[in-house]
Formats: C-alpha cells, sequence, structure tokens
C-alpha cells in the first residue's frame, strides 16, 4: 500500500438547466487537518455537510473547498398589490359629491406609490433542495478526485522514499564492513597512539593499558549506532507497508535517523568512516525532505 501526499487538486463541475457550478478543491502539506470553504452567498449551509465528508476521507493537510455558481439572470416581474389598489378606489369613491374633480385614470392609479410592486422570479423550495442535494453530491465527486490525485502523487513519492531508504541501507552496510568499525581494528589503532604517547616515558603496566584501550574502545564502537540505524530502516519500511497517514511518525523517524548518524560522525576517528557518516547524514536529511509531504 503506497503513502499519500498531502498536495493534490481537483476540479468537478455541473448543471442543472440553467444553473453552473464548479468545485475546486486544493491541498498542500500542513501539520495537522485544515479545511476552509469559500462559498457564495446563501449557500453557506453546505459547509455543515460537506465538511464531514472531507475530514473522512483526509487525515492531513490545509486544504480549500472553493464553490462557483452561475445561473441565467433572474427576470424581475411587475405585479399589482390588490390590496392597495382597493384601499384607494374606495377612498376616491368616498369622496364623490364632496370634491368636484374629474374621476383620476388608469396611469394616475398605477403611478400610485405601492400599487404596481417588481419582484424577481425566485426559485421555489423544491428547486432550491435539488439543487443542494445536486451540489454536496458534486463535492463528493470531487472529494474523491482529490484523493485519487493526492494517491497518484503519493506513489511518486513511495518511490522516492524507497529509493533513499536503499541508498541509506546501502551507506549502514559500508559502515559495518569498515575496517574502522571492528573491535579489533580500534584496538590496534588505541595501542599504537598509546604506544607512541609514552614512547619516552616509563610504558604503562599491561593490565592498566588493557583497561584503557578497552574504555577507548568502548567510547569508539559504533556497532550500537549501527545496530540502531538498521532497526530504525525495518521500522520505516514498515510505514511505507501500512501506507495510511503514517507522515507524523515517519517524521519522527527521520529524527532518529539523525540522531545516531551524529552520533557515528561523534565517534569516528577514522577518515573512510567519517565520509561514511556525512554522506548517510545527507541521504538521511534527503529522506526527511520527501517525508514532510506525504500524509
Amino acid at each position: 500500500m503506497a503513502v499519500s501526499s498531502m498536495t493534490g487538486f481537483a476540479r468537478v463541475e455541473g448543471q442543472i438547466d440553467e444553473f453552473r457550478w464548479a468545485w475546486e478543491l486544493r491541498s498542500v502539506n500542513g501539520k495537522s487537518l485544515d479545511i476552509r470553504f469559500r462559498l457564495p452567498g446563501g449557500f453557506e449551509v453546505l459547509e455543515v455537510q460537506a465538511k464531514p465528508i472531507l475530514s473522512t476521507a483526509i487525515k492531513r493537510g490545509s486544504l480549500t473547498a472553493n464553490l462557483t455558481i452561475s445561473e441565467r439572470e433572474r427576470a424581475s416581474t411587475l405585479r399589482i398589490n390588490d390590496s392597495v389598489l382597493n384601499q384607494l378606489i374606495e377612498l376616491i369613491g368616498s369622496l364623490e359629491g364632496r370634491v368636484d374633480a374629474a374621476p383620476p385614470r388608469l396611469d394616475t392609479l398605477l403611478a400610485f406609490r405601492g400599487v404596481i410592486e417588481t419582484g424577481d422570479d425566485a426559485p421555489s423550495d423544491a428547486v432550491r433542495e435539488a439543487r443542494l442535494a445536486a451540489l454536496l453530491d458534486g463535492f463528493v465527486q470531487a472529494v474523491a478526485a482529490l484523493v485519487q490525485a493526492r494517491d497518484s502523487e503519493g506513489a511518486r513519492l513511495h518511490q522516492v522514499l524507497s529509493q533513499r531508504l536503499d541508498e541509506i541501507g546501502g551507506l549502514i552496510g559500508e559502515a559495518e564492513a569498515s575496517a574502522a568499525a571492528q573491535p579489533a581494528a580500534i584496538r590496534e589503532r588505541f595501542r599504537i597512539q598509546i604506544a607512541a604517547l609514552f614512547e619516552n616515558v616509563p610504558p604503562l603496566p599491561e593490565e592498566r593499558l588493557a583497561q584503557e584501550i578497552a574504555l577507548l574502545i568502548a567510547r569508539a564502537d559504533v556497532r550500537e549506532e549501527l545496530d540502531r540505524l538498521q532497526a530504525h530502516m525495518n521500522a520505516a519500511r514498515d510505514l511505507m507497508a501500512e501506507g495510511t497517514a503514517v507522515g507524523r511518525r515517519f517524521d519522527f523517524l527521520c529524527q532518529e535517523f539523525n540522531r545516531e548518524v551524529n552520533t557515528l560522525c561523534s565517534k569516528s576517528a577514522d577518515i573512510g568512516l567519517t565520509r561514511i557518516g556525512l554522506a548517510l547524514k545527507a541521504a538521511v536529511e534527503q529522506l526527511r525532505e520527501q517525508v514532510q509531504n506525504i500524509e
């Protein structure tokens, strides 16, 4: 099972009659799961239903969900407010015989405030519910497409991580095979150094010399660090096999890799082993750079 990347993009479009919409989902690296919605006015209710869908499918990353909508401009309609018009007619009728004036013309009545009203051809509740359902269905498709994009990028990362681990494993093997890492070689090196140091002074008793050499060997022995590095290698392979949301644990494991390599370099008194240690340090850093991208 391949690891999943935290970067990805997905776009899904749809249409109902003249109502067009498009979801765009973007995902980048993040320490945890951070979701942000950008929705047109009047569609904020979608976030309540859409957010759990996204958080169930994706465990880590900084995500933005953007919804754009376009629809045919609703036609404005004119209608007569019968209540206002009837009140106006009754009022005019009550003035008959009291005011000597000609009856008002139709255009005069229609010009009275409130007689004519304007309104938009707003969608019915049923139409609005159908649109919301289509938008939510489209969001589900967009999430699936985003997961697929992250998995595809994760497959590429899986290959890169495998290459880095192979490189680290090869360097660990070189360090283990190095003569400088062998106890006998370490013992002989220190014997020569101590002999040169005490060349012009009385020699130490053999027992005391053995104690000093044993202490120096214990401090210079890198076999424990190499054993831990090999154990970290096995743990890294297990994480890659697990695949699902292993980024945080893998990042911590890289820190442990780096700690052991630093100790190995500090203990080394051999140019060849130091060279291997520095190459290990570079390889571990490259591994960690790639691990920053996985979920």
